[in-house]
This record gives structure tokens, C-alpha cells and sequence, in this order.
């Protein structure tokens, strides 16, 4: 077998790097934090294109001054939300003043008066009919400012002088911004002229189109921390169980990202750390809790003998956490680590909101989920979504693999990698997920 030549190895590196760029930042300018490696993308856009589209079904268009990788959704409660500066997500409201922000840009002169854009945006939705919290109260205000500054950091607006925060902080607050309307031409990535409203737009964000099965399952590994088995149908099972060794070497050499293959499902890890937006173990009380929760969960609930359907096993991906449960864990943990740990006072004084943030951050790295319909009994499907399989072929049975009506979480098999218990079993089958606490990509 020839080794690969010094310059080749130099060429992959850099289309890996590159990739890896645009996967984890979707939009680069040549101005943007990431400037430094903006000229690679450039020299590789050509590369780069096609394997985002062949592979993933993602449309790059590279231009002088800024890279955009359109990515496609993978379905409702799948997206990656925008955060304030201060950690917050994005309310409704704000991604609101967002989209309406964005259809004034696209037209408007290429520089402008602040109170004129808040004038344009007030104006854009009263013609879509619709309703926007006051911007002249200071909830409204900081809304705004919030939608706003997320413009400036893209490169969508530029404070020329000035700032945006001004109408928060001053009742006739002004600067002079500069709009790029280009970016504000590509910042939405969905089908918007088809779609009739925003579940319908969410709905065709997700469709995978011509790849169908390949393409979805593909997507949902390079985007989701973890794919349990059961969250695919049984078309796309049967396509990742006969190509995963395969797919594993394409990640590998396209994103540098290993693969991780249990019985329950599928992760692509980067050993670098750095395509995730999530954390866990992380810093801060909310991922301290969460960890140390997980920990005490998967102990008392870790089902007795999960194994495999073909060797006699019983697939286990997830189990009921009971009622109450939580919140008896949350109480002890806080009375065991808060003071001493120097948690914040405010999810100290109030146990709901901790609750809430411990189950959101959970719920994202997938270690828990809400019960309720799968994917593979057809929940979430697009339209007209291939789901035929080969003749004769057979995959492997998840319908009680986790439960999937009532009310309330279940936690997943995936939350055992973070066990502070390691079961090593005696048979040939896959094992279950252990507790290695590595960060997954997203």
C-alpha cells in the first residue's frame, strides 16, 4: 500500500480544518473572529461544496468576503437555539424581532439611523400582523437589543457609531449603523417561499430530499450529541447498521470525528472538543448539577440485564424516571454541595428554576428525554418520507425499547457514560454506554 505523500496529507488537513469551520460556524466572514481561517475555506470552496452535499445534503455558497453553509433542520425540538450575552435563549419575541429585523435589512439603504431600523421594524410588524411586546417599555427594549446585537455579531449590521444597546440604556438613544445586505440576504437557511407558516417551514427544513434515509441519519449524527436507535425509522436503522463501519472512516477523514458504536445507538466524538456548543462535565452550578444528578439517576435506575435482540438480549434505550424522583435528588444535591460548592444563590432560593435548567441541559445532550411518540412509530416524518425496506431484510425491534406514552422523562441509555459505575459484561454483544465523559459534537 503507497503512503500518502507529505502534500497530501497537508491538503486533507487543511479541507479538514475548513470543514470542521463551517460545521460548527455556519457563517464566516472575512472580518469575523475566524478571519484567520477564512482563506482556506475559499481555497477549498470547490472541495468543500461538494462533500458538505453529498454527504450531508448541505448547500455551500462561498463568496469574497463571507463563507455561508446552508444547514437543514432535523425536525421540531431540534434546533440549536441563540442565547443572550448573558446565557439566556431566545423567547419567541425576540426571535420575532429577529425575522422582522431581517426582512427590513435585506432592502433598506446601506446605512441608516437607528430609530429609523426600530421605526422600519415597528411598521414591518404591523404589515405581518404581528404583535410585539412594547418597545418602549424596557422588556421590549431589551428584546430588540438582543435581536439586534445578534446582527452585529454575524456582521449583518456594524455600529458605525454607536452602539445598538443605546435604546435600552437612553430614552432618545442614537447611533449610525451600516447594513450589509448581502448577509442579510443568506442568514435563513429554510425554504421560506414554500412554506405557509413557521411549523410548516420547520417541517420542510427537515426533509432531507433525494438522500432521504442516508442523508437524515448523516445529519443527525454530525448534529446531535447522541442517536439512540429508536429515534430513527426502521428504513434509517437499516441503512446506518449496514454502513456504519463505513460511515465511521468517512467522519473521520472529512471532521476528524471518531465514532462510537453501542448497541443502543450511535456517537460521533471529537476528540479536539471543539464542535460542541454543550458541555458536560462543564463549569457553573446548573452543569455541576446536572452531572452529579445523572450520576444518582442512572444508579437507581440502570436496568438490571439491558443486552442485544440478537443475542437473546433485551434492548434497553431508556427507562421511566418516576414522579418525584428528581426533585428528592435535586433537594439532596443541594443540600450536600450547594453552600460548599458555591452555588448560585438564586437556584439555591429556588429549586424549580434549577430543576428546569438541570433538565433543559440533560434533555439537549440527550440523557434524558420527554416521554412521548418516537420517530420510529412515525412521529415527526416529512411528507412522503421513504420507508421501504430491502425485501427480506430485517432490523432491530425498538418498540419497547424505551417507554414512549404518559407524561414525564425517560432517562437514556446514552446518561451511563457519565455513571460513576462501570459494568463490564462477560458475552459478546455490544455493551451498553459507559461513562468515558466526552464531549459530543453538535
Amino acid at each position: 500500500m503507497t503512503l500518502p505523500s507529505a502534500h497530501d496529507v497537508a491538503l486533507a488537513t487543511e479541507r479538514r480544518t475548513a470543514a470542521r469551520l463551517l460545521l460548527a460556524h455556519p457563517l464566516v466572514t472575512s472580518d469575523s473572529p475566524h478571519a484567520d481561517l477564512f482563506p482556506l475555506v475559499r481555497r477549498h470552496a470547490d472541495w468543500l461544496g461538494g462533500r458538505f452535499q453529498q454527504v450531508l445534503g448541505y448547500r455551500l455558497l462561498v463568496d469574497s468576503s463571507y463563507a455561508r453553509l446552508f444547514k437543514a433542520g432535523l425536525g421540531a425540538q431540534s434546533g440549536h437555539r441563540l442565547v443572550r450575552s448573558t446565557g439566556t435563549p431566545f423567547t419567541p419575541h425576540t426571535y420575532a424581532c429577529l425575522a422582522l429585523a431581517l426582512s427590513v435589512l435585506v432592502t433598506a439603504p446601506e446605512q441608516l439611523l437607528l430609530s429609523q431600523l426600530v421605526a422600519d421594524i415597528r411598521a414591518a410588524a404591523a404589515d405581518a400582523d404581528v404583535e410585539l411586546e412594547e418597545t418602549g417599555r424596557a422588556a421590549g427594549k431589551r428584546t430588540l437589543v438582543a435581536a439586534l446585537r445578534q446582527l452585529v455579531e454575524w456582521g449583518v449590521l456594524i455600529e458605525t457609531h454607536g452602539h445598538v444597546g443605546v435604546i435600552a440604556q437612553e430614552a432618545d438613544g442614537e447611533a449610525l449603523i451600516t447594513v450589509d445586505r448581502e448577509l442579510a440576504r443568506v442568514i435563513v437557511a429554510g425554504p421560506l417561499a414554500q412554506s405557509r407558516d413557521g411549523s410548516d417551514l420547520v417541517r420542510r427544513a427537515a426533509d432531507p430530499g433525494f438522500g432521504g434515509p442516508r442523508t437524515y441519519v448523516r445529519r443527525m449524527l454530525v448534529e446531535t450529541p447522541v442517536v439512540h436507535l429508536d429515534e430513527l425509522t426502521d428504513t434509517e436503522r437499516d441503512w446506518l447498521r449496514t454502513r456504519q463501519r463505513r460511515e465511521a472512516q468517512a467522519f473521520l477523514e472529512l471532521l476528524g470525528l471518531e465514532t462510537e458504536i453501542r448497541a443502543e445507538g450511535v456517537a460521533l466524538v471529537d476528540p479536539e472538543e471543539e464542535l460542541t456548543d454543550l458541555h458536560l462535565p462543564g463549569t457553573g452550578t446548573v452543569a455541576q448539577a446536572a452531572l452529579l444528578l445523572v450520576e444518582r439517576l442512572v444508579e437507581r435506575l440502570r436496568p438490571q440485564e439491558p443486552g442485544h435482540p440478537a443475542t437473546g438480549g433485551l434492548l434497553v434505550v431508556g427507562v421511566t424516571v418516576p414522579d418525584g424522583v428528581v426533585d428528592e435528588l435535586l433537594a439532596e444535591l443541594v443540600a450536600e454541595n450547594g453552600r460548599r460548592g458555591n452555588w448560585q444563590r438564586g437556584y439555591l432560593d429556588d429549586l424549580d428554576a434549577l430543576r428546569e435548567a438541570v433538565l433543559d441541559l440533560l434533555s439537549r445532550m440527550r440523557l434524558i428525554a420527554p416521554a412521548g411518540p418516537l420517530r420510529s412509530e412515525g412521529a415527526g416524518l416529512p411528507e412522503k418520507y421513504a420507508e421501504e425496506l430491502p425485501e427480506g431484510r430485517q432490523v432491530t425491534d425498538v418498540r419497547a425499547a424505551r417507554p414512549s406514552d404518559g407524561e414525564g422523562w425517560v432517562l437514556l441509555a446514552s446518561a451511563a457514560r457519565y455513571a460513576t459505575r462501570v459494568t463490564v459484561r462477560a458475552t459478546g454483544a455490544r455493551h451498553e454506554f459507559t461513562d468515558t465523559q466526552q464531549e459530543l459534537p453538535l
